[in-house]
């Protein structure tokens, strides 16, 4: 593994173990507050935890045991950059000088530096800003411009902290494709709450909650059958947990969720009373003003707490479950915040998979 952590940093309650391989992309996604930021500085040597270890190509940059620190790499000397939502130019800087500070600052020459820096611009598309000031540019092109003086000075592992989070609509879609371009020479880890972000960017996910890694896979695999709440509400997914139950059914059983639910649903092998998971789409569930029976079917008595346009449709909300309805229906149904419906959803729609 070229990043490997292992850490804590007691007053944040964070706790976590995370590992990145050679040429890979790593997105964090969680909550505000989880604890994301805090692991990316734990990696750029910004923050020192109360006990653990970070390294990077073998090399140990941290190591805090017994209270007392072992290894300690200052952030400079880590071969780590970090790019977050702010571009941060030196504005009495031209973009070019701007990018050309990493490489001389490591020693390189004025003529290796320059090379550099024109390289670096004209491959994220903005080599015809170089003579430019800071400040006469659009907020897309001063984050490219970001881009290109993290990449020049060549670092072994690239951070980035929400970057396209105080962009406009309009230009994240460039930027994102820019870095989708270079990340597939890099590591990196990325923090995002855009599903986006991950989808595009990243080989594998980490879901943060409360300070510790709760789920963690391939992307795709982690959207597709998501195994904790964020993972599942970034996914657009309803997701109930709770323990399976089996009988030899058509359906195999059902699931008695934490949250009270009884749900029956696929379940692939799950050995009865096993901690498990039941996924299914918004779009499946069927909203009803009075009881709806029918076998087999889950229903479920709930109190709407938020409707909202959702592309073509409207979703209904009520707490953790969600459902999407025409805008026909909706209007039919009447409902608003605090209306008492029926959610239904087909148990061939609902998938059970271990937590």
């Amino acid at each position: 593994m070229t990043l490997s952590l292992d850490a804590a940093v007691t007053d944040r309650d964070v706790a976590a173990q995370l590992e990145v391989a050679d040429g890979e992309t790593l997105a964090l996604l969680g909550p505000n507050g989880a604890g994301k930021s805090t692991l990316l500085a734990l990696v750029a040597g910004l923050l020192r935890p109360d006990h653990g270890t970070v390294t990077l190509d073998g090399r140990l940059l941290t190591d805090v045991r017994d209270g007392r620190t072992h290894a300690w790499v200052p952030a400079y000397d880590r071969h780590v950059a970090t790019l977050t939502q702010e571009a941060l130019l030196l504005p009495h800087l031209s973009v070019r000088a701007n990018v050309e500070f990493g490489p001389r600052a490591q020693g390189r020459s004025r003529r290796e530096a320059r090379a550099t820096a024109l390289e670096w611009l004209e491959r994220v598309g903005v080599a015809d800003l170089a003579d430019r000031r800071p400040g006469s540019l659009s907020g897309g092109q001063a984050q490219r411009v970001a881009v290109a003086r993290a990449l020049a000075a060549r670092p072994r592992l690239l951070l980035l902290d929400e970057p396209m989070a105080a962009l406009d609509v309009e230009v994240t879609p460039a930027v994102r494709e820019t870095l989708r371009q270079v990340l597939a020479e890099m590591t990196c880890v990325v923090v995002t709450h855009d599903v986006l972000d991950a989808a595009l960017l990243a080989d594998r996910v980490a879901v943060i909650e409360g300070g510790r890694v709760v789920e963690q896979g391939r992307t795709t695999d982690v959207l597709a059958r998501p195994r904790s709440a964020f993972g599942a509400r970034i996914a657009g997914l309803n997701l109930l947990r709770g323990t399976w139950h089996a009988d030899g059914g058509p359906t195999g059983g059902e699931l008695v969720a934490t949250t009270g639910e009884r749900v029956h649903g696929i379940a692939d092998g799950l050995p009865s009373r096993a901690e498990a998971v039941a996924v299914f789409r918004p779009s499946a569930v069927a909203v009803y003003s009075t009881p709806v029976h029918g076998s087999p079917r889950n229903t479920f008595e709930v109190t709407v707490t938020s409707v909202e346009p959702n592309g073509d449709l409207v979703r209904i909300r009520a707490g953790h479950l969600a459902a999407d309805v025409t805008a026909q229906a909706a209007a039919e149904l009447g409902v608003g915040p605090g209306a008492r419906v029926w959610f239904s959803v087909k148990a061939t729609e609902v998938a059970l998979h271990p937590a």
